[in-house]
């Protein structure tokens, strides 16, 4: 494929995230905190990986905008089937990232929205990427040069911290679990040589580390659409996002984001044993 250059191209592309970022903030804020609670379906056999009615709803509004703007792109969503393109490009879509904090009326789950190179497999490199929060109205993007947030203070530019020593980081996950035993083994060598280690933020926390407040987001068990579009945001802000041995975190797994290489170099060290 050829990945767009021409600021005409970019801006269309832009364009279309923007709209399909406005449709999920309204979907979204039609349910949130539903007087009573928001009834849920399980994924899982074993555990609860929680669907809503507002996961659907969501999904289904930006396919619809994609199948009119942009018919010739291929879809990669959590709800329904993914769909081929033929233009080179894939929208990888998260319509809720974080549905148990959505259920639970906090404010940290998120709208993700991915633009990627197509692969025969599946997608590929981020090139483009959205992470909304509807509910307290700010919108993390970047992508082709390009890397602000905007919200109810403003227009601001995205940058991550400058690199700092480990024991001086603060790190995030969402689950304190962290995957199976082996990689909760090896987030706790990390969580103990770090100063402030908090839990359950979803893609709120790789947003944070694009907003340059925070150092590390560890995780493991996640897939395409849960960290395509936060890629995207946090390498245009200068951070660096991979999977525990510096490959490429694209298809999801375990992934390290990290304000800075040399930060990232210490943490990736510790998580390998």
């Amino acid at each position: 494929m050829t990945v767009p250059t021409s600021a005409a191209e970019i801006d269309a592309l832009f364009a279309t995230a923007t709209a399909l970022a406005d449709a999920a903030r309204e979907e979204t804020l039609k349910l949130f905190r539903s007087p009573g609670g928001l009834a849920a379906d399980n994924k899982l056999a074993g555990g609860f990986d929680p669907v809503t009615a507002a996961d659907k709803a969501t999904e289904r509004r930006l396919r619809e905008i994609l199948a009119e703007r942009r018919p010739e792109d291929g879809i990669f969503g959590e709800e329904y089937d993914n769909r081929t393109g033929t233009s080179g490009l894939t929208w990888v879509l998260d319509p809720i990232d974080g549905t148990r904090g959505y259920m639970s009326g906090t404010p940290t789950w998120g709208v993700l929205i991915g633009l990627c190179e197509e692969l025969p497999d599946g997608p590929g490199r981020p090139l483009m990427g959205i992470v909304d929060q509807p509910y307290v109205g700010e919108r993390f993007i970047g992508g082709f040069g390009r890397a602000e947030m905007t919200g109810p203070m403003g227009r601001t530019a995205l940058a991550t911290r400058k690199t700092r020593a480990l024991d001086q980081a603060t790190l995030f996950s969402t689950f304190p679990e962290v995957g199976t035993p082996e990689e909760g083994a090896a987030f706790a060598r990390l969580s103990q040589q770090v100063r402030l280690t908090r839990y359950g933020m979803d893609c709120y926390a790789y947003a944070l580390i694009a907003l340059g407040q925070i150092d590390l987001v560890v995780e493991a068990g996640l897939h395409p659409y849960d960290v395509d579009g936060p890629i995207a945001v946090i390498e245009a802000a200068g951070g660096i996002v991979t999977d525990w041995q510096g490959g490429p975190a694209w298809r999801g797994g375990r992934v390290l984001a990290a304000a800075n290489a040399e930060i990232h170099a210490a943490a990736m060290a510790v998580l390998n044993g």
